[in-house]
């Protein structure tokens, strides 16, 4: 049976999730350190935490989109098994963490986010493998 060929626009909204969630992660990780200096440059809003929440929410729509499809495609579960658990960081970050100390909640996110990266990149190397095919004599 031929597995369905990846569309273009698959791949792109992996990697623009990838990026995205490469980019939460370097934002939450680095956002205790830069805290006083965004007002100066105009950027105060990257630490508000709507702004936050807002683009977490779209990051994990985005994930479950992408990489839902692509096991779709490939039945290959790794990806969502690094997904999962970087979606919970993210959501637990910006929702139960967010009364406790700004560290905990800036390794949850960062964490998260670099799971959810990953998933992605996971996600398009599965997309470029040809499909496992069972032939007599096969053992998985």
């Amino acid at each position: 049976m031929a597995r369905p060929q990846t569309s273009r626009a698959w791949q792109t909204a992996d990697r623009f999730g990838a990026v995205a969630s490469f980019l939460c992660a370097v934002h939450c990780a680095a956002l205790p350190f830069v805290l006083a200096v965004l007002p100066l440059v105009g950027l105060e809003f990257l630490a508000d935490h709507r702004f936050e929440r807002a683009f977490v929410v779209f990051a994990c729509a985005l994930a479950l989109l992408t990489l839902v499809n692509g096991y779709r495609r490939h039945r290959r579960p790794a990806s969502l098994m690094l997904a999962f658990p970087g979606l919970s960081l993210l959501l637990l970050g910006v929702t139960v963490a967010e009364p406790y100390p700004l560290a905990l909640h800036s390794v949850l996110v960062t964490c998260g986010g670099v799971l959810l990266a990953s998933a992605h990149f996971v996600n398009l190397r599965l997309d470029q493998r040809p499909p496992h095919v069972h032939e007599p004599g096969c053992v998985h």
